[in-house]
């Protein structure tokens, strides 16, 4: 089982597989708006200008697990991520992410790689880096900003 054996929800409410995917680097990334760790939001979109060409793609999912920070509808995300922070990468559905009612993928990502205090997820910003194959090569926490992923994200193309 790789990520791509799992189908997301777009901002639109549209079934997306991430099989589409297949070949790209992916950071797949908790987010939040109203949150500490929410300018992160423009190193993310550094990484994606820099790297996309080479076949990074960035998928952030909205979650209100953490502190309420992100209550706003999906097309209220959206809004934000574009004026504040100009993202071109896929903001998705907002989800859950931990607890019973957390997304599939999550699940699986959680299970995948572990955090330092157990699966769960402990805040918004947490990331996920997947190979081209779809396998999650390694997990970095909130405090880590998106800049530190550059020569980890380099050595999978």
């Amino acid at each position: 089982m790789t990520v791509y054996s799992f189908t997301v929800k777009d901002s639109k409410g549209i079934q997306r597989p991430l099989l589409d995917f297949h070949g790209k680097v992916l950071l797949i990334v908790n987010t939040a708006s109203a949150c500490g760790f929410t300018p992160q939001y423009a190193g993310l979109q550094k990484l994606y200008e820099t790297f996309q060409e080479e076949g990074l793609e960035i998928l952030a999912f909205p979650c209100n697990q953490f502190g309420q920070q992100e209550p706003g509808t999906d097309e209220e995300i959206q809004q934000f991520c574009q004026l504040n922070y100009g993202v071109t990468f896929p903001v998705l559905s907002k989800i859950e992410v931990n607890g019973d009612s957390a997304d599939p993928l999550y699940k699986f990502l959680k299970k995948e790689k572990p955090g330092p205090k157990g699966a769960d997820i402990q805040w918004n910003f947490t990331k996920f880096l997947i190979d081209p194959e779809g396998n999650v090569v390694e997990r970095f926490e909130p405090a880590v900003p998106p800049a530190e992923l550059e020569s980890k994200i380099k050595r999978l193309f």
